[in-house]
């Protein structure tokens, strides 16, 4: 047998990643005080202060802790949060903003889209398969970001068959007030199913900028397919989170 395998990661690093573990657990809930500095090195088989300022220091630019002077550390409100993806995929009730905002703001949280770029491009391979497009056949793209509490939370990149775009504010470089999901209700095309694949995955640069990612973290990827009556697929979108701070809920029957 070969030698047994050992964690190559410096001390801080799996500090941090024990820290971080028992925070999207649940273990150190929002406003949970982390232990002082001295505690933390005798916790961690006495290391170094500098060590575990660095292992602070690297959940604190992931958004998990917060510093608040003369008092601590304490883990961020909203650390990490769950999503429900079937609650944004439901059209807006007539008048109604796009479900992200409104789900935001159940949370006490200010939720708000950007629209970064509408375009008629061919679509990567995955896509063009999942939307049943022939070869060279292009589609809409809309990119927008995500925001939360003015951070961002989530960069989506959503495709469209350009022969259902066409005529249509799906092409026009303008939010849609209820999301593209109302919009396709309105124009015949409920959603009636979708699929996620979900996967985690090393950041493209334009996923680093966009979402203000830390060094060397993750990203949580889905790739979801709306389809609407007889399995048309109507929407195929990738959507990119921070892996550290979302996690995905589906509750399913079991037939």
């Amino acid at each position: 047998m070969g030698q047994p395998f050992t964690d190559p990661r410096s001390p801080h690093q799996k500090i941090a990643a024990e820290i971080r573990r028992r925070i999207t657990r649940g273990d150190l809930p929002p406003g949970s005080k982390i232990g002082s500095t001295a505690e933390l090195m005798a916790q961690y088989g006495g290391v170094a202060n500098t060590t575990v300022q660095k292992a602070l220091q690297m959940l604190k630019a992931e958004g998990l802790l917060e510093g608040l002077p003369g008092k601590g550390v304490y883990v961020r409100p909203h650390a990490q949060q769950s999503i429900e993806p079937i609650t944004y995929l439901k059209p807006a009730i007539p008048g109604e903003p796009y479900p992200w905002i409104s789900e935001a703001t159940k949370r006490q949280q200010a939720g708000r889209s950007q629209l970064l770029d509408v375009n008629v491009v061919v679509p990567p391979a995955e896509v063009a398969h999942a939307l049943q497009l022939q070869d060279g056949e292009r589609a809409v793209m809309r990119k927008q970001i995500l925001l939360l509490d003015e951070q961002p939370s989530e960069l989506t990149r959503s495709y469209y068959p350009l022969s259902l775009a066409e005529g249509t504010a799906i092409l026009e470089k303008k939010r849609i007030r209820g999301g593209t999901a109302t919009l396709l209700n309105t124009m015949g095309f409920p959603p009636r199913e979708f699929t996620d694949e979900l996967s985690s995955e090393i950041p493209t640069e334009e996923e680093v900028a966009a979402l203000h990612l830390p060094k060397d973290m993750p990203v949580l990827v889905a790739f979801r397919v709306v389809y609407t009556d007889e399995q048309r697929p109507i929407e195929a979108t990738f959507m990119t989170k921070a892996a550290h701070r979302y996690r995905m809920r589906y509750r399913l029957p079991i037939e």
